[in-house]
């Protein structure tokens, strides 16, 4: 990769910014760095003055787009998401830009939104809240959860967390990831796994491989008592076979934190699909995430400027950061 100026150079980098609302707090770096900020309309003329673009709009595919475009282009991206699906783009791919991303921060949040489904899905609780609206006492037995099994896809920090959460709860998980390693499954064994699991998470990143991998096959795989939630990327689950899978009673219950299209529009049949929760891909989301994830920019900009390794970097060609 090109080297970054030294530091006597850095009150004449130029930060490019895709903005979102609330902008990002940038601290330490505030005077020190030429500030420059685009939206989808102005990005691609921009990027050509840009050495480091941060990616704050984290939903746009504005740089996906932009990118392939004439003139210079920065020597860093970093994206403020654990996603990179939504800026890769083959000129990218094959460029000697550095990609980061924010791995780290989203990790514990997801895994505890995590466990807070599977608690909800097992002791009933959107029931128990639509009975209570309306001044119903039924009574029900619910699901004890230690001593069930999961099976979590995907082996990055967001996997990881999630199974150390799931088993705390008494939970015996199974991890799988993109190749076989010690505690972790290989994808071969993927199939075994969500037959014999009364959880299945997805966590996976999107890649050519994992596109549409929860399909009506796999729904078809799982145990009639089971429960399926994604908090990866939408386009892991084929939508319409899921709706299928529990309007047929296959499965018990799931839950969507992600879509293929967001935000989901009122007219979406997923709203009204039975035993699926819907959540507007918030489980990473908790108090003061972006002032975190303004930090840890902050602080990757100040190793990149002296010229130090990066932690995060993702391998452009796999779309994720590789070695976990």
């Amino acid at each position: 990769m090109t080297a970054p100026p030294s530091s006597n150079m850095a009150e004449k980098l130029t930060l490019l910014v895709l903005d979102a609302e609330p902008p990002p707090r940038l601290g330490r770096l505030t005077g020190r760095v030429r500030v420059e900020h685009a939206d989808e309309s102005t990005l691609a003329a921009l990027l050509p003055t840009a050495d480091v673009l941060l990616v704050w709009d984290f939903a746009s595919h504005a740089v996906r787009r932009a990118w392939p475009g004439e003139g210079p282009r920065p020597r860093w991206v970093h994206t403020a998401s654990a996603g990179v699906d939504h800026l890769m783009c083959p000129e990218l791919a094959a460029s000697d830009t550095l990609v980061t991303n924010a791995r780290g921060v989203f990790d514990q949040p997801i895994a505890e939104y995590v466990a807070a489904l599977v608690l909800a899905m097992a002791k009933d609780l959107p029931r128990t809240w639509e009975l209570q609206g309306a001044r119903e006492w039924r009574h029900r037995e619910s699901q004890r959860v230690a001593g069930t099994r999961a099976c979590v896809v995907g082996s990055g920090p967001i996997g990881r967390a999630v199974g150390r959460t799931l088993g705390a709860l008494g939970i015996t998980t199974a991890l799988v990831g993109r190749t076989a390693r010690d505690g972790v499954h290989g994808p071969e064994e993927l199939d075994p796994l969500m037959a014999r699991a009364d959880w299945v998470v997805s966590a996976a990143p999107l890649t050519d491989e994992t596109y549409g991998m929860f399909d009506a096959r796999r729904f078809g795989l799982m145990q009639p008592s089971a429960r399926f939630v994604n908090v990866g990327r939408g386009q892991l689950v084929v939508e319409e076979a899921l709706a299928r899978a529990l309007t047929d009673r296959w499965i018990a219950g799931a839950a969507l934190d992600v879509f293929a299209h967001e935000p989901l529009g009122p007219d979406s049949p997923l709203w009204e699909v039975p035993g699926l929760i819907v959540s507007p891909h918030m489980s990473g989301d908790t108090v003061g995430w972006r002032d975190e994830l303004g930090a840890q920019f902050v602080e990757l900009f100040e190793l990149w400027e002296a010229g130090g390794p990066l932690p995060n970097v993702v391998d452009k060609r796999r779309g994720y950061v590789p070695g976990h």
